[in-house]
């Protein structure tokens, strides 16, 4: 490995961790980082699971005061995002390598979108929250059915992140914004738990069976610790627009790259 490639890699994990525990979607800093340097894309996508786990588990410690009084939720949510990891990755590593060359381009513009249209979401959430509250007169409740919808949602978001790391914290604080009343921080303190869940069991699996670059695990695992710690100490300060801006301009250059391979 060239030392400036493993430079830059070390960097783009760490602001990968950093996008991770703030937003969602660090993959798209790395996955095109690494296929620009002839990683093939399965072998960025396993060796990104594994490299960007210890970052999500630094993230979701350092929101653990956001965390508190929700064990009996994670408890729910959490074998929702395992089980749904393992169908992940049983799709990435059974499925032709040609077909996941296939979909990446569309996974990943998927993942665009979702950071592009997150704002929109979250304030129709807000919206459509506080005119229900209104209407009732009450703070809108958490029924049954809701809570089957939820542990629904995170397993097929599961499924996803482990087929394909990129947005799946957008999606996961897409699902909840809608149907848990939960202030935004602790949201994302949830989020960070249930996508370390994801990255460390589809990281596992991958470390036994995938191919993987290691050195480049250890690099992007460095990165992504220090960017983790990093997201959750000034994740509640810095503005997002700037984060989302980089990972849409990052997210289509890969498109791109990702389409030209094909050609």
């Amino acid at each position: 490995m060239i030392w400036w490639h493993a430079v830059l890699i070390a960097l783009a994990g760490v602001w990968a961790g950093m996008i991770n525990t703030v937003v969602g979607s660090g993959t798209l800093v790395t996955f095109p980082v690494l296929v620009a340097f002839g990683y093939p894309p399965v072998t960025a996508t396993t060796s990104n699971a594994i490299g960007l786990a210890p970052g999500t588990i630094s993230g979701a410690i350092g929101y653990r005061h956001e965390l508190r009084g929700q064990l009996r939720r994670l408890l729910t949510l959490g074998p929702a995002s395992l089980v749904g990891a393992v169908g992940g990755t049983v799709l990435l590593l059974s499925l032709p390598h040609d077909a996941f060359e296939t979909v990446v381009p569309v996974l990943v513009g998927l993942a665009v979108v979702l950071v592009i249209i997150q704002p929109r979401v979250s304030s129709w959430v807000l919206a459509r929250r506080e005119s229900r509250e209104r209407r009732t007169g009450t703070e809108a409740g958490n029924g049954k059915g809701t809570a089957v919808l939820l542990v629904t949602a995170v397993f097929l978001v599961g499924i996803y992140g482990g087929y394909f790391t990129a947005a799946q914290g957008v999606m996961l604080m897409a699902f909840m914004g809608m149907l848990l009343d939960e202030p935004i921080q602790r949201l994302n303190g949830i989020k960070n738990v249930l996508a370390a869940v994801v990255n460390v069991v589809a990281g596992t699996v991958y470390a036994f069976v995938a191919p993987i670059s290691w050195p480049v695990v250890g690099l992007l695992a460095g990165g992504s610790i220090v960017g983790g710690a990093l997201g959750a100490v000034i994740g509640r300060r810095l503005p997002p627009t700037a984060l989302r801006m980089v990972i849409v301009v990052i997210g289509l250059a890969a498109i791109v790259q990702l389409v030209l391979r094909q050609l």
